[in-house]
């Protein structure tokens, strides 16, 4: 190479470092570097390739806001209402001090908290419970309060900075925080609230693990487990948590509970990244990101039986144009991630009801062994369910004006992503007042509702869920148990007729 040439080389590495160095210069000018406080810290959360990504849902709206909800709203109600930020435990700065964080997001209308923390420690050796994840058959009579997780102090850990090495009780919280932020209310054992209660803090550089979990993990407790209405509200429980705390994908899940393995559990594991057994650690393991999630009795879904929420089903594209506080699009969000955890949400253009007629899908009740404590028998929400099924299948069959297909819903016996498509595929959702009609949360908008009541069971569960949803409801209060099987079909002629047929 001519010295000309090396000349020329020389200032054109020299110019492209310069023309580098004012590029970085600018960049760091108009984008300054964030502080280390909680306060102001905004920077994406790392993502994680081996977690699943997040689904694009059609109903899906932005969980972080300002101002926040007002309190009693819709979206305080089933959206981010946790909006009141309490930092417990803040991660130094400095080189010696410990890393461990903690803070909770309260909602003053659920009166509940989503909190979560790094550096954290869990004993599993500290918990007092079953081991859970053990086949049904295996435990048949054990108790629940085996099941239900009783924590000794330091069940919980979190490394300290200087702020937490003084504490003399070496305590997280007191009392007067758990009072203020995980109430107990009307829960008798509030596991959550016991968990946060057993947190102890430790000297930097003392956690000692066994396991280093790395990926954001959900921490929940169940109570009902194998009860759909009771599962769906820890489902929605865990999703918020999610969302509130801005996780970039699906976080692990580890059930702090010794509850067996239930059919249910397919849908945890569809939903989020995996699960696991708190007890299924060989040893002490150590968390860079835990969440826990508020029990499914402290949601919109379960305060709704008995506090008044008036928040009405909306479509998400109205509501990004004209926000409501008194109407929500939040359910319909929820069941297009369940519908798209099982790969039943399409592009959001393919359609979902059948291309030729109507699905008019009845709900049935079987039964099956649900929990150790379980007999194997459900009860009879209406007892002449087999000729009420029957007499709408000969009406559907004799129906000559559209082709009606009747589904036979028999739930216990299908696994969850028929269940989902079954409801999805409905035009019309009918059934006796039970727990299958839960699902109702991931009906397209469009469904519409027909619930028999008998007069034991006059619950408002599916009504306010309809409702919520923005879906038609119709329901036939009965004097008894007993439906009159022309009665329903004459209900169901009407809208049948406002489909058009």
């Amino acid at each position: 190479m001519s010295r000309r040439h090396r000349r020329l080389l020389l200032r054109t590495l020299l110019f492209l470092f310069a023309l580098n160095s004012v590029s970085l210069a600018l960049y760091f000018l108009f984008h300054p570097r964030p502080s280390s406080s909680p306060e102001t810290l905004t920077l994406t959360p790392p993502s994680f390739p081996s977690l699943k990504t997040w689904p694009s849902l059609p109903s899906f709206l932005p969980w972080s806001f300002s101002p926040p909800p007002p309190a009693r709203s819709c979206e305080a109600y089933f959206g981010h209402g946790f909006s009141r930020r309490i930092d417990v435990l803040r991660s130094s700065s400095s080189s010696t001090g410990g890393g461990g964080w903690f803070r909770c997001y309260h909602s003053e209308t659920l009166a509940s908290s989503i909190c979560e923390g790094g550096r954290i420690r869990m004993d599993p050796g500290r918990i007092s419970m079953s081991d859970g994840g053990e086949a049904l058959e295996t435990v048949m009579g054990r108790g629940e309060e085996q099941e239900l997780p009783r924590y000794e102090p330091g069940a919980f850990e979190i490394e300290a900075g200087e702020e937490g090495i003084g504490r003399a009780d070496r305590r997280v919280v007191d009392e007067e925080f758990l009072d203020r932020y995980v109430p107990q209310g009307g829960i008798e054992l509030h596991t959550m609230r016991a968990l946060i209660d057993s947190m102890r803090l430790v000297n930097p550089r003392e956690l000692e693990c066994t396991q280093w979990v790395d990926e954001p993990t959900v921490l929940v407790t169940r109570f009902e487990y194998a009860n759909l209405f009771h599962t769906v509200t820890d489902w929605y429980s865990a999703y918020v948590s999610s969302r509130v705390t801005n996780l970039p994908n699906r976080p692990n899940v580890v059930f702090v509970d010794g509850h067996c393995k239930a059919q249910l559990e397919e849908t945890w594991e569809a939903l989020f990244s995996s699960i696991r057994y708190a007890k299924n650690f060989s040893g002490p393991v150590c968390f860079r990101h835990a969440i826990l999630s508020p029990l499914g009795y402290e949601t919109a879904m379960f305060k709704g039986l008995t506090e008044s929420i008036t928040c009405q089903g909306a479509p998400a594209h109205i509501l990004r144009e004209n926000p409501d506080i008194r109407k929500t699009a939040r359910l319909s969000e929820f069941g297009e991630m369940l519908r798209a955890a099982f790969g039943l949400l399409g592009d959001g253009n393919l359609p979902t009801k059948p291309l030729a007629g109507h699905n008019i899908l009845f709900v049935r009740r079987e039964d099956y062994l649900a929990h150790p404590r379980h007999s194997g028998k459900v009860q009879s929400r209406l007892t002449n369910e087999q000729e009420v099924f029957d007499a709408i299948k000969n009406w559907a069959d004799d129906h000559r004006k559209c082709k009606i297909n009747v589904v036979n819903g028999i739930f216990a016996h299908m696994c969850l992503k028929e269940q989902l498509r079954a409801i999805q595929e409905a035009s019309v959702v009918v059934g006796a007042h039970g727990a299958g009609l839960t699902h109702l949360v991931a009906a397209t908008p469009d469904t519409i509702v027909l619930e028999i009541i008998s007069s034991l069971y006059r619950r408002p569960h599916f009504a306010l869920i309809s409702e919520w949803k923005g879906l038609e409801y119709h329901a036939i209060n009965l004097p008894g148990s007993s439906a009159e099987p022309a009665a329903v079909i004459n209900k169901l002629s009407r809208i049948m007729g406002s489909l058009g047929c």
